[in-house]
């Protein structure tokens, strides 16, 4: 019989900022045990920086989202990174952590899944089980994050030899893990496929006038990102549409080109909810990924969410796609190969069997079979009325 303690997840992104991984995965793991959600432990300066996280440091800072998930930010001294801070940041956010637990009304957690590589959170809650959620190559990230490659590489391995399991992204990375002697499963990303279903009931989007085939890029903009791919597209007559945040000292030069080009246009980040329109905008879905060790070891959601969407598929041939096993994206590696793949798939009909198809594929792979399968490798079990958090206070 499953206990009311919380889940606790320390997660690698903020709740105020774009919907990822972790927090699909928060409010689907609710339906086995509740979840207490942790943002990255951050300052006051840090709004100066990342304003998109401003609301986090208003009180309450321990709120609840909805019925057994509750959220919690830690609020820690400037520069809570740098390597002369560190020791005081993780002393101060491992006391305000089991703070936190204690006042959803839990002694302990049945697990802790962490993705922080600087502070160490494990044994602040006193968890039965401690999980490192792989979700991107650290090391590879170095210039993406903006951090020293041998830092980020002392943080992987101390989590990997910290934690009970680590479930990771990447079937490659879990292979080789368990070869090494850990305990490591593979847990794909996944996608809310319910949310996509509406994508064509929807107005149309107000900033967008493209005219068709339209290929659509949802994302981040930078270096993980092959411009020349993109560029072949449009040579190729279609347009395109790029939805998400942009990296200014990524190729600004050929990036501005690309934008000045009458067929292209650039709606900037959009949040989770408002995402609808500009998939119901395109017609052919991108994941123009370069081939690198970043890209080889990561896992795009942008893949199940168009297909999620009814909408073909064209990437790169990364190892995650290819696990997918499914011929319902196209792959394409040279720009030539990508941009006639794009429009082969915005030639063909949009046939109602093959819309229907894709979204079932995608529903597969939503965030709850994730959640049951994440359930599972936590020995966590469904049904239980446990005692939610009363955090109505600051």
């Amino acid at each position: 019989m499953r206990s009311a303690d919380p889940v606790v997840i320390c997660a690698a992104n903020n709740w105020d900022e774009v919907k990822l991984a972790d927090r699909h995965m928060a409010e689907h793991l609710t339906e086995y045990a509740p979840v207490l959600y942790v943002d990255p432990p951050i300052s006051h300066l840090t709004r100066l920086n990342a304003p998109e996280v401003a609301p986090s440091l208003k009180r309450p800072r321990l709120r609840r989202i909805g019925p057994r998930l509750t959220r919690y930010t830690p609020l820690v001294p400037p520069k809570p990174m740098a390597p002369a801070m560190l020791p005081l940041t993780n002393r101060i956010a491992r006391r305000q952590l089991r703070r936190a637990l204690r006042r959803t009304g839990a002694e302990r957690a049945q697990a802790v899944i962490s993705t922080w590589l600087f502070v160490d959170a494990y044994g602040a809650c006193e968890e039965r089980v401690r999980a490192y959620w792989w979700r991107d190559d650290p090391v590879a990230a170095a210039s993406l994050w903006r951090r020293p490659a041998e830092r980020l590489a002392a943080g992987d391995r101390r989590l990997t030899e910290d934690s009970d399991l680590v479930v990771s992204v990447s079937e490659g990375v879990a292979e080789e893990l368990r070869e090494r002697g850990v305990d490591a499963a593979y847990l794909p990303n996944g996608c809310d496929a319910d949310f996509y279903a509406a994508v064509d009931d929807v107005p149309d989007p107000p900033d967008v006038g493209l005219p068709g085939p339209v290929a659509g890029f949802v994302g981040h903009l930078n270096s993980r990102t092959d411009l020349g791919l993109l560029e072949a597209v449009v040579a190729a007559g279609a347009s395109l549409l790029l939805v998400g945040p942009r990296d200014s000292s990524f190729e600004p030069d050929r990036f501005e080109a690309l934008l000045a080009r009458p067929r292209v246009s650039h709606v900037g980040p959009k949040r989770f909810e408002e995402l609808l329109p500009y998939l119901k905008a395109i017609d052919v879905g991108l994941v123009p990924y370069a081939n690198t060790q970043f890209n080889r070891n990561s896992f795009p959601l942008k893949t199940l969410e168009y297909l999620a969407a009814g909408r073909p598929v064209v990437s790169t041939p990364l190892p995650a796609v290819r696990s997918l096993r499914t011929e319902l994206v196209s792959l394409a590696e040279s720009p030539l190969d990508f941009a006639a793949a794009v429009m082969r798939a915005a030639g063909r009909p949009r046939e109602p069997s093959l819309v229907a198809e894709r979204r079932e594929f995608a529903a597969g792979h939503s965030w709850s079979a994730r959640a049951a399968q994440l359930a599972e490798l936590l020995s966590l079990s469904a049904g239980s009325n446990g005692q939610r958090a009363d955090a109505e206070h600051g």
